[in-house]
């Protein structure tokens, strides 16, 4: 195994498996946190560890203190919010630590952006085998929520890639885990949103590419119907699928929307003249430099801009880079703005194949009917349940929908899309969820008691904990 060239490999500030070290003065402030639909938040002391040194006396320096760490802050709700206590900033703990191209994998600490660890990769003919819908992601934020991407219909989670990771708990000391060593810490860990240590570092298998070029082929539907049986027909022609659906339309046209299919090009099969385009960048692109003001996501401009973007959706092939296929909303920076100051939630209900088509109706009837407009709904596939105890996708199908704050409306419209999802045996993505409650959750997740019992083990002291974690009970009480 041998470190890539531009890799700072850590030296006296790494913690090998097994080692616990003392406490040492750890500077803290406090600051106003959200997540990014700048829904709610909380104010908590931070620390922003340098080194995995000090990210372990972060652990030791205030054992009354309960723990959360934030990587860049993409979940959407409060999962890395800490109200009750401290939260960690790790995105400076973000070196790539080791290339192996024989065996196919990259080690990286679990600060490490996406963005960071492919515009790394893919220069060198790699990609990541799963990724979300962002890449400004920290690896050991990916890995806490278990990410999905377009592709888990065949690939699955994260979680499925990791060969081990290293993770710090509460006492000091660190663990290696994987699916064969330390493996309930593994199965607690992938999907536990943080609360069963900080994840240090993590080793991931790679796809080989050639080029950065996706073959893309997109397929207009005129309704819901149409979509979802486009969806199921066509999800084995391509690694990679997603539909974008109208959340507004209504009537006939209720649910109508676009498919968008993709596959890695090969280099003998780019297109004659057309360009390999280089490595993606590790920023976004311009930032929105303000909050817009109401009108600009209400539901007259959203309803222009849907039905312009279903107009322009015709069916035929095109070629994408990976940025504009993977990741369309990064091209600008900050664009949670759009949604003003009231912010907004993304609603991710994940629905059996069986009742996705009722299911999907009626929650986009509910979006439809209060007028909460979105401009992003997207339908995916799903493929095998994750490992993780916690972990959100199994077989069927994910509507995600952004949902601006609407007010005294927003949390009643809340509790009547759960009511929807429960009822047709769905759950909810933790990663996205902003107000749900503790029994509903409860309901859609059969394996929350084995979670409690394993993050017990784990954190016997009460040291891990999250605004979300108490709202929804996801710990056994001490």
């Amino acid at each position: 195994m041998t470190a890539p060239d531009d890799a700072r490999v850590p030296r006296d500030g790494t913690l090998p498996p097994g080692v616990a070290v003392s406490a040492s003065p750890l500077r803290s402030a406090k600051v106003s946190l959200s997540g990014w639909g700048r829904f709610g938040g909380d104010r908590s002391v931070a620390y922003r560890p340098e080194s995995w040194r000090a990210l372990s006396d972060a652990v030791a320096s205030a054992p009354e203190q309960t723990l959360i760490a934030r990587g860049l802050g993409r979940s959407y709700g409060d999962s890395a919010l800490n109200g009750d206590g401290a939260v960690v900033l790790t995105e400076r703990l973000g070196r790539i630590l080791d290339l192996d191209e024989e065996g196919l994998t990259v080690t990286c600490e679990g600060g490490t952006s996406l963005a960071r660890l492919l515009s790394f990769l893919v220069p060198r003919g790699y990609f990541l085998p799963v990724v979300p819908g962002t890449r400004f992601v920290t690896v050991g934020g990916a890995l806490a929520a278990d990410v999905h991407g377009k592709n888990h219909h065949v690939d699955g989670t994260i979680g499925r890639h990791v060969e081990e990771l290293t993770l710090l708990v509460s006492s000091g000391e660190t663990l290696r885990c994987s699916p064969r060593e330390n493996a309930e810490a593994f199965d607690a860990t992938i999907g536990g949103m943080g609360l069963t240590g900080f994840i240090l570092s993590a080793r991931l298998r790679l796809l080989p590419v050639e080029t950065p070029l996706v073959r893309v082929v997109k397929r207009r539907a005129k309704d819901l119907d149409e979509l979802l049986s486009r969806l199921y027909e066509e999800e084995r022609l391509s690694r990679y699928s997603v539909a974008w659906v109208d959340g507004l339309a209504r009537g006939r046209s209720l649910g109508r929307g676009i498919l968008m299919r993709g596959d890695h090009v090969p280099l003998a099969e780019v297109p004659r003249g057309r360009t390999s385009p280089g490595g993606l960048p590790e920023s976004a692109g311009p930032s929105v430099p303000f909050d817009a003001p109401s009108f600009v996501l209400g539901p007259l401009s959203v309803a222009a801009f849907n039905a312009v973007f279903y107009a322009a959706g015709r069916d035929g092939t095109t070629y994408a880079g990976f940025p504009g296929f993977f990741f369309p909303l990064d091209a600008v920076g900050a664009w949670n703005r759009l949604y003003g100051r009231r912010g907004f939630i993304q609603y991710q209900a994940l629905l059996p194949r069986e009742a996705a088509a009722e299911a999907c109706r009626r929650l986009l009837e509910e979006i439809s009917r209060e007028r909460a407009a979105s401009f992003l709904a997207v339908l995916k596939t799903t493929g095998p349940e994750g490992r993780g105890l916690l972990s959100f996708p199994r077989p069927g199908v994910t509507l995600g929908l952004d949902v601006p704050n609407v007010g005294e409306r927003l949390r009643p419209l809340a509790r009547r899309l759960d009511a929807i999802v429960l009822e047709a045996g769905g759950r909810l993505y933790l990663a996205k969820d902003s107000l749900t409650d503790a029994a509903t959750f409860a309901a859609m997740y059969p394996r929350l008691a084995e979670f409690r019992a394993a993050q017990g083990r784990l954190d016997p002291q009460g040291r891990f904990s999250s605004t979300q974690a108490r709202r929804l009970a996801l710990l056994e009480r001490r």
